[in-house]
Formats: structure tokens, sequence, C-alpha cells
């Protein structure tokens, strides 16, 4: 489980004053809930980099608490994950567009 609520900013956004939010992710009431700068990119194409760079970040932070985690095999599982969501969606998102 979560050791903190709130995650901290990293030391890069809080320098560099361009810096922008892209995304948040919580799990609430039993489920997830997002925020998302969803104007960020215009090309879809962009966000793949997001969530292919995130997979990585998601493994490498695994292995660097689990020395003895596979980052390949880890990853790979991570993609099996996402496919099968991708394919047969748990739920439908909903929600809002907010300012």
């Amino acid at each position: 489980m979560a050791s903190q609520k709130f995650l901290d900013i990293p030391a890069a956004a809080q320098r560099d004053k361009a810096s922008f939010e892209v995304m948040r992710v919580f799990i609430a009431e039993q489920g997830q809930h997002v925020s998302i700068q969803s104007g960020a990119w215009e090309d879809p194409f962009a966000w793949g980099i997001v969530l292919a760079d995130l997979a990585r970040h998601i493994a490498h932070a695994h292995q660097m608490q689990n020395s003895k985690t596979d980052p390949d095999a880890f990853l790979e599982r991570l993609l099996e994950g996402f496919q099968a969501e991708i394919d047969n969606p748990t739920d439908e998102p909903e929600g809002e567009i907010t300012q």
C-alpha cells in the first residue's frame, strides 16, 4: 500500500519555470481517478511516448526497490496488463472537462 498520500514534485520540475503537469492518477473510492492536461500535445503519438516512458520508469522504480526484479520481465508483464485492458476494458472512462 502507498506510504504517502501525495508524491513529491521532481526537482527538475521545480527548477524549470516552463515545466507543467500533464497527468495525476489517484486510487479513490475503490477506483482510478485522473486529471489530464488533454491539450498538452496535438499528436496522440506524443501520449504514446509518455506512456512508454512511464512504463520504463515504473519498471526501473520497481527494480530499485527490489533488486531481484528483472526489469525486462517486469516490463513485459506490464505490457500484457496494458494490452489486456485495451482489448477488454474493465470499465469505461467517464468524467467532465474542468478548468
